[in-house]
């Protein structure tokens, strides 16, 4: 993969951000990360998440790192002490099926921050959890995702409406690396 990723049990360093689990002491700048308007756009359907449930995710988030080795990761800019962007493996739909999950704040829009926070947890998927496919779907107009998951190397399987939501699946395999 682009870029450097060094894996330190479950923390996770980029040239820019040091991953590492989120946890309770987490649930205020998380939440107010999740709330901030381009951030809920695609994520929560654009509304405005109760702090409980940030609460109960990363609760959900403990459990799969305790289960599976993975779950969510916040990003921390290593050149500060902000909450700056998140990505993990995350269970949707019924029945569960485990994908990419990423986002970053709006001031970071642009920069490649996305992507190099993504690509951080698909390596150590990749290469820590030895997991051959990656998947991923995001909302079809949810283009800067999309573009995203395009510069990592998935590729588009297919299109469905899931939810009443136009939605875009993808898969990157272990060998496109």
């Amino acid at each position: 993969m682009q870029g450097e990723m060094v894996q330190q049990g479950l923390e996770l360093t980029t040239r820019r951000f040091v991953l590492r689990p989120i946890t309770r002491a987490d649930a205020s700048p998380l939440h107010d990360l999740w709330a901030s308007p381009g951030v809920r756009r695609f994520l929560w359907d654009d509304q405005v998440i109760p702090i409980e449930r940030t609460r109960e995710a990363i609760e959900q988030s403990q459990r799969l790192f305790r289960e599976y080795q993975y779950g969510l990761w916040g990003a921390w800019s290593l050149e500060g002490l902000t909450l700056d962007g998140f990505a993990g493996m995350w269970p949707f739909r019924e029945p569960a099926a485990m994908e990419l999950l990423y986002g970053v704040a709006e001031r970071l829009w642009g920069k490649g921050c996305a992507t190099e926070i993504a690509e951080a947890v698909i390596a150590y998927c990749f290469d820590g959890l030895s997991i051959s496919i990656v998947r991923a779907s995001t909302d079809a107009a949810n283009v800067a995702s999309i573009r995203v998951l395009e510069k990592l190397g998935f590729d588009f399987v297919h299109r469905s409406t899931v939810g009443g939501l136009d939605t875009v699946f993808y898969e990157l395999s272990r060998r496109a690396i």
